[in-house]
């Protein structure tokens, strides 16, 4: 896509190489996984740097993510797209589905169903996106995520299933 504002703007961010975490995924629980990246032990997924998500908290059935809205987040209307705000809720939702998986046993997202109810631009502040567990059985988890502005005021809400499954360990 060509700039045509001036004078352009531009971004450069890095990432580690996600190969390291995936190598620890079900090695170890779900929740040990998550602290360890946000104690810095390993490296956030390369999707924290590319849209900005800052910090993160993850207790057993509870994760919290934030983020800085930027110009970069964007859409043609001068709003936040809701392809960022959808991945602050998926990230939100199926983390706290994570924290709950013991070694041995992953997931992946079966459907995330959201519900945008306002808009977002640089003035909302900090955005706090929370998931939690509803449900979990055998096969299949349910979470929900609310992401909320620095007012405290409900910007987004969210409901995903997961696939849980067993994981081959070499």
């Amino acid at each position: 896509m060509t700039q045509t504002q001036e004078p352009a703007r531009s971004r450069t961010f890095t990432w580690s190489d996600p190969a390291a975490n995936a190598a620890q995924v079900g090695r170890r629980s779900g929740i040990d996984l998550l602290r360890a990246m946000i104690a810095g032990e390993l490296a956030a997924p390369p999707v924290m740097h590319l849209i900005d998500m800052a910090r993160m908290e993850a207790d057993e059935g509870r994760v919290a993510v934030e983020m800085v809205p930027q110009e970069f987040h964007y859409n043609p209307l001068g709003t936040v797209h809701g392809g960022v705000i959808s991945t602050l809720l998926d990230t939100a939702a199926a983390c706290a589905v994570h924290t709950t998986l013991p070694a041995g046993v992953g997931y992946t997202s079966l459907d995330l169903n959201v519900k945008f109810l306002r808009p977002v631009t640089i003035d909302s502040g900090t955005l706090r996106c929370e998931g939690t567990v509803l449900q979990r059985g055998r096969r299949t988890a349910l979470a929900e995520a609310r992401l909320t502005d620095a007012g405290n005021r409900l910007i987004a809400h969210a409901t995903s299933s997961c696939l849980l499954f067993p994981l081959p360990l070499p």
